[in-house]
């Protein structure tokens, strides 16, 4: 897990994404400025690489707080509700408050990210029995609750098919002027940056924060908000991406430990490059045509997410 490799093989990946796709491009074409290859290179190919390397960055680190802040190697934006929250707070913003903005859709699903979040955090507090597997296996049940609801708003307004096909994690329509969105991840992560040692010493439970000086509150709220913030920008810009903030968070702590400022660069950086590497294969698997990145997004993290259950309470306690 050193930080160099991680960068060739994101910078490597990178190059691949930008020539892989339907339209055959090579670097030669690029010297003609006017072609029809060139523009698509700008207006879909870049934007297309920025918005995977955004969000693989900012779901990873969301990933990593709210393990950090909820003392759980298995807690993330996946499996605490998170999304299924901002996935709700659209739904309910384009059903209940038609004329609304893009901005005030933003805001309502931010809002609801947030609240969704911090209830699963009071479920959290409140059950006596926190056994690391059983608590993120609540907050999928409370995740499958609001994805039920929104589900039943979207049958009842005869608009399922298009919430669903809004969701379906995927970059297939990433152009220029529609993932600029995602830009707001980068002051969420260099604000978690600098807070990464107040997270750290969060992390360790809210009786040891205090006796050090800590301020709790503060800093879980933050985290919290920032959690909110990535996860809304994302689930706006390109759907709901599962397992991406459970599964790096995890692969980096093995290797670098909990200590945050050490370990977020390496958490980027793996989130870049795993969100790469499944997207390069979900437009080679059936090219030219390509799957939805959250289908093979899934299906690798669900079956690293096994084996870490397979490990037992060991791997994941702190």
């Amino acid at each position: 897990m050193r930080l160099w490799m991680l960068m060739i093989a994101a910078i490597i990946l990178s190059c691949i994404s930008l020539f892989v796709g339907a339209i055959d491009i090579k670097p030669s074409d690029l010297l003609d400025w006017d072609s029809d290859k060139t523009q698509i290179f700008l207006i879909s190919r870049v934007p297309r690489l920025m918005a995977i390397i955004l969000a693989g960055a900012g779901m990873s680190i969301a990933g990593l707080i709210m393990q950090s802040v909820s003392r759980n190697k298995f807690v993330s934006p996946t499996t605490a509700g998170t999304l299924d929250a901002a996935k709700l707070g659209i739904i309910i913003s384009m059903l209940f408050f038609t004329n609304v903005t893009y901005f005030q859709q933003i805001i309502f699903s931010f809002a609801f990210a947030l609240v969704g979040t911090l209830i699963f955090m009071q479920l959290l507090d409140r059950i006596k029995f926190k056994d690391v597997i059983f608590v993120p296996l609540i907050g999928i049940m409370y995740g499958n609750i609001l994805s039920a609801i929104s589900t039943f708003l979207g049958y009842e307004a005869e608009i399922l098919q298009n919430v669903q096909a809004f969701f379906m994690g995927s970059f297939t329509l990433i152009v220029s002027g529609r993932y600029e969105l995602l830009y707001v991840a980068v002051p969420a992560i260099i604000l978690a940056y600098i807070y990464a040692n107040k997270f750290t010493v969060a992390g360790m439970g809210e009786d040891f924060a205090k006796n050090l000086g800590l301020s709790y509150k503060m800093v879980l709220n933050l985290g919290l908000v920032l959690v909110a913030i990535i996860s809304t920008t994302v689930v706006l810009t390109v759907g709901i991406i599962p397992f991406l903030g459970l599964i790096v968070p995890n692969i980096v702590s093995l290797y670098m430990g909990d200590n945050l400022r050490k370990t977020i660069p390496h958490t980027i950086m793996l989130g870049m490059v795993f969100l790469l590497a499944c997207d390069i294969l979900s437009r080679l698997v059936v090219y030219p045509y390509e799957i939805p990145v959250n289908l093979t997004v899934a299906v690798f993290g669900s079956a690293i997410f096994l084996v870490m259950l397979f490990r037992g309470k060991a791997y994941a306690k702190k």
